[in-house]
């Protein structure tokens, strides 16, 4: 063999050795989740217990929830796009911070809760199109000082922040405000308490569930949280007629559906579906079973997040 010709050999070898590399580092959202599931005809989603009315339900058979049921229909847009005979749909019980490190590492296919699209987020997960307009809410006691909620329900916008100046920070010094650990609630009333040098405790909860018990007792003169939870834990709450939940997002956050970076395919039937959804006539009855008729603003949102073919 010519010295050329060697040279040739040895630099076509490394490059196969390094796609062979490739290939075996590859995550499971390279390997083309729509490839896997038409060889398996099997399709995991993964969901959290715990996020009513997004998801819930302890029986992975038959979870309920409004994502859930926006993952059941993807379930059926998907065997079609596929043409597959059958589909069989797998549910992964997913709490908390479980749900990412599954959708990563391929455990699920697709995580169907209440996750917000966030850049930090984005580092780890890609999201499908935003299936709610959420945002962080405040719940407060019924009995609450009147001056309170409306300095958080009526406050100037962003430009003239309420929380500076007088009689605003009069109203919020020296009060102890919960949010849920962890989440961007807490960091959003962390980053305010902080910017506007405000005197105030922020006291993190577990979860809504004692959030609302430490305002029911006082303990907490508001709970921040994402605003559909709230709404939901404040219905479920024997005491909800003691709460209120104020008609005010503070911030924007839409909410998507989780699955793995690098996979445009699957992303793509995933939002085909989702947008197939919204555009039909049957959606605004799909909504209000979960939520409650959907005003104007909501209405125009689904049909802006929809997209078209």
């Amino acid at each position: 063999m010519s010295r050329s010709k060697a040279r040739f050999a040895a630099m076509a070898a490394t490059v196969v050795a390094g796609a062979i590399a490739t290939v075996a580092w590859m995550s499971p959202a390279q390997a083309q989740t729509l490839d896997r599931i038409r060889s398996s005809s099997a399709l995991k989603l993964g969901y959290d217990p715990d996020a009513k009315p997004f998801s819930f339900g302890a029986d992975q058979s038959k979870p309920e929830g409004y994502a859930v049921a926006l993952c059941n229909g993807i379930a059926e847009s998907i065997k079609t796009q596929l043409n597959l005979p059958q589909l069989n749909v797998e549910w992964v019980s997913l709490a908390g911070d479980a749900g990412t490190h599954a959708v990563k590492d391929g455990t699920a296919d697709l995580l169907c809760g209440a996750e917000p699209v966030t850049l930090s987020r984005r580092q780890e997960v890609s999201f499908s199109i935003p299936i709610f307009p959420s945002g962080t809410g405040a719940l407060l006691n019924a009995s609450s000082p009147l001056a309170l909620r409306e300095v958080l329900q009526y406050g100037q916008p962003s430009s003239r922040p309420v929380w500076r100046g007088s009689p605003a920070r009069t109203i919020l010094e020296h009060k102890t405000f919960s949010s849920i650990a962890g989440s961007s609630s807490e960091r959003w009333l962390s980053d305010r308490i902080k910017t506007f040098q405000l005197a105030a405790t922020a006291t993190p909860v577990s979860s809504y569930q004692q959030g609302i018990e430490r305002v029911l007792d006082g303990s907490s003169a508001v709970l921040f949280g994402d605003m559909p939870l709230l709404m939901d834990a404040a219905a479920r709450n024997s005491d909800s007629g003691n709460l209120i939940v104020l008609q005010r997002h503070f911030t924007y956050e839409p909410l998507g559906l989780e699955l793995a970076r690098g996979d445009e395919d699957f992303r793509l039937a995933v939002d085909r579906a989702l947008s197939q959804i919204y555009a039909s006539q049957d959606f605004r009855a799909f909504f209000t079973t979960w939520f409650g008729p959907p005003d104007d603003a909501t209405v125009t949102f689904f049909r802006q997040t929809a997209l078209p073919e």
